[in-house]
């Protein structure tokens, strides 16, 4: 393309601004009203109202969950967010808190749907005004929180179909407001979930040779399960076991008959995630065998890695540089936090950036707690860089 072809990319900034205030009202509605996976029917009926209200043409999907396409023509590029919350108690003490008790945007689901949300309606504005000549996609997913993941249940109802790449974005409270964190290659880590039963006939403790010791053979497992696991695949792989729960007995001289012990599985490496899957099952029992317990394993899969394309990553930063700067731009860590939308990555090239949340000075939060409170003037920042990102790859610039 000669110098002279090259569209024009407008700046986002000063189309946004107009915008802004109210999707800070809509990311606090949605913020006040979460829902748990795969019952986001209050967050989907507001998006499509909104996305309708604008002169669009959403469609909800079968359940929860909706899709958008803007402009006329080929489809360029899919932008996806996430629309559920988690099932945790929120104790940021903000005007706007949930008002659902044991429900919260711990996560930033709902910066991300409102910065999906910002992008449909800017670029709606850009088609308007005759500076869209393609079609952008954007996707409301429900149910990333619950593996393996909602993204699936989309993917199965075609919100894929004729998306050439795609893109998403994530909170990230580390890294501060104003910025983004890229990367080429794996960005997150393959997830699983393990359960593991052990039962016996229970006994007293002062004669643990007669019965089966439960709480010991949970002990050896909790220990030895991520110890042989770590001997088995190669280390650069960086395969953790890790136990959130361990349940067992009611009295201290007496030996249960049943106990649990739960936890996650995560892994850098794809196919080392296949291998530990193969494996686990073998180890377990292995370790369990010297205290002729029963054993009942729970290995469910969750998601593979997201692995950013190059192209799809360099097509993010341009943006970025465009936007908020060369300087906003940071190499990001691979997180050993899982992700669905893997699944897409895997069908189709795709990246994902971290959106900075934390505001200067201020406490740097963890996700996944009651006290996240993301700033949010990180809206502007992801709503400004997607955009941008979407008109590059309409006008084919990356």
């Amino acid at each position: 393309m000669s110098e002279s072809a090259i569209p024009t990319i407008p700046a986002i900034a000063p189309l946004l601004e107009p915008r802004l205030e109210a999707l800070h009202a809509f990311r606090r509605d949605v913020h006040s009203n979460p829902e748990l996976s795969f019952q986001e029917e209050r967050t989907t009926t507001r998006i499509v109202e909104a996305l309708t209200a604008a002169g669009l043409a959403p469609t909800r999907l079968t359940g929860t969950g909706a899709f958008v396409d803007i402009g006329e023509g080929e489809l360029a590029i899919g932008l996806r967010a996430d629309i559920d919350a988690l099932p945790l108690q929120e104790v940021t003490g903000l005007p706007y808190a949930s008002e659902h008790a044991g429900v919260c945007h711990a996560c930033g689901h709902d910066i991300h749907t409102t910065v999906m949300l910002g992008v449909a309606l800017l670029l709606k504005d850009l088609h308007d005004a005759g500076q869209l000549a393609g079609r952008v996609r954007v996707i409301f997913q429900p149910a990333e929180e619950r593996m393996p993941g909602g993204a699936k249940a989309v993917i199965g109802q075609g919100v894929l179909d004729e998306v050439p790449r795609v893109l998403a974005l994530h909170c990230e409270p580390r890294i501060e407001v104003g910025h983004i964190g890229t990367r080429i290659g794996a960005i997150t880590s393959a997830s699983d979930t393990i359960r593991i039963k052990l039962t016996g006939h229970g006994g007293h403790t002062s004669r643990p040779h007669l019965t089966e010791d439960l709480v010991f053979a949970l002990s050896q497992i909790a220990i030895g399960v991520p110890a042989v696991l770590s001997r088995r695949i190669d280390v650069r792989s960086a395969v953790s076991v890790v136990w959130g729960q361990i349940n067992a007995g009611n009295a201290p001289n007496a030996i249960p008959s049943v106990g649990t012990l739960s936890g996650t599985m995560r892994c850098l490496d794809g196919h080392a995630w296949d291998s530990a899957g193969e494996l686990l099952d073998e180890v377990v029992a292995q370790v369990a065998a010297p205290y002729n317990v029963e054993v009942q394993l729970e290995h469910i899969r969750g998601v593979p890695p997201v692995v950013n394309a190059p192209t799809e990553t360099a097509l993010i930063e341009d943006a970025a540089r465009a936007e908020i700067g060369a300087d906003a731009i940071e190499l990001t860590p691979q997180s050993m936090g899982g992700e669905d939308f893997a699944w897409m990555t895997q069908l189709r090239p795709g990246a994902m950036f971290r959106l900075g949340t934390r505001t200067p000075g201020g406490e740097v939060f963890d996700l996944h707690q009651g006290n996240y409170t993301p700033d949010e003037r990180a809206i502007a920042t992801g709503v400004r860089v997607m955009t941008a990102a979407a008109l590059r790859a309409v006008a084919k610039l990356g």
